[in-house]
């Protein structure tokens, strides 16, 4: 079973906003669908910003515009295990530190990543239309990168201020 969720997302700042649709598939990773759904109903990835691109292999986002909206959802899930569905072109995955630490950053693959399934990166979906707004996404903050922990506490005020060309989404919604 899958379900399509609509996010609005502009690739840089003053570009204008393009729409994403991603296709989560509950049969891939039944905890990271649900746990992504449940994000995506309650807000978290509105205002959210691409904040690690890196160009060749991955765009990442998942850090809560508002501090305490982040805290609300900090906490991990356990993994899923394979399905046998690959890190390709397009499918989004949850971002981690090792087994069992999934809780709210996920990224999209720009190129094929089988080196990533043997790591415990089990695909929740695949992005089916607006892969190339987010194959744009400002790349140009590479000797200083947003730091994750700081935006956790401080949200997009850090974000702003620190790196204001980051990649914006929109409103979130599920069809």
């Amino acid at each position: 079973m899958s379900v399509q969720v609509s996010i609005g997302y502009s690739p840089e700042k003053g570009k204008p906003e393009q729409p994403v649709v991603i296709e989560v598939h509950k049969e891939w990773s039944p905890r990271g669908a649900e746990r992504f759904m449940q994000m995506l109903e309650d807000g978290l990835y509105d205002g959210c910003k691409m904040h690690r691109v890196v160009p060749g292999f991955i765009v990442q986002f998942g850090i809560a515009a508002n501090p305490a909206k982040q805290a609300k959802w900090q906490h991990t899930i356990k993994d899923d295990p394979s399905a046998g569905v690959s890190n390709t072109k397009g499918t989004i995955s949850f971002a981690k530190r090792g087994p069992d630490t999934r809780s709210t950053q996920v990224f999209v693959n720009l190129i094929d990543n089988p080196d990533l399934d043997t790591q415990g990166f089990t695909p929740i979906g695949r992005v089916i239309s607006g892969f190339d707004a987010l194959a744009a996404s400002y790349p140009h903050y590479t000797k200083t990168k947003p730091d994750p922990t700081t935006i956790k506490q401080l949200g997009n005020d850090y974000l702003d201020e620190s790196f204001p060309n980051l990649g914006t989404f929109g409103k979130a919604r599920v069809h």
